[in-house]
């Protein structure tokens, strides 16, 4: 399966995790001082994400619980952040023109997130 979750550390020993589709990364967190931390945002999105709800921001729609949400950048594109029933964001996704994108990309992580194999690099 070419959906998978990667833990990736960055020159200041940091961890972050991502969801990637073959060499494209789809989400990513912020940066952990922990592996753990990084671990347990998966294991998160894996149980969480499937059946979190889609909330509109740039509609005005609000929500609460874990939930995908799609906002608007600063440019006018938009992108789309999973985040947590505290409503802390967990990971989000680059930017896209078309709302179509984020929109399929939320799917993706629905549909391949919870089978993913997760790649400790």
């Amino acid at each position: 399966m070419a959906h998978k979750f990667k833990i990736t550390t960055n020159p200041s020993g940091e961890y972050a995790a991502k969801f990637v589709y073959n060499a494209e990364i789809m989400f990513w967190s912020e940066n952990y001082k922990s592996k753990s931390s990084a671990e347990n945002c998966i294991a998160s999105i894996k149980k969480n994400a499937p059946q979190a709800p889609i909330v509109d921001l740039t509609k005005g729609d609000a929500g609460k619980g874990y939930r995908f949400e799609v906002a608007a950048s600063k440019d006018g594109q938009t992108f789309v952040r999973f985040v947590a029933a505290n409503g802390e964001p967990m990971v989000r996704t680059e930017t896209y023109k078309s709302k179509s994108s984020a929109i399929n990309a939320i799917k993706s992580i629905q549909k391949n997130g919870p089978d993913a194999e997760i790649d400790v690099g």
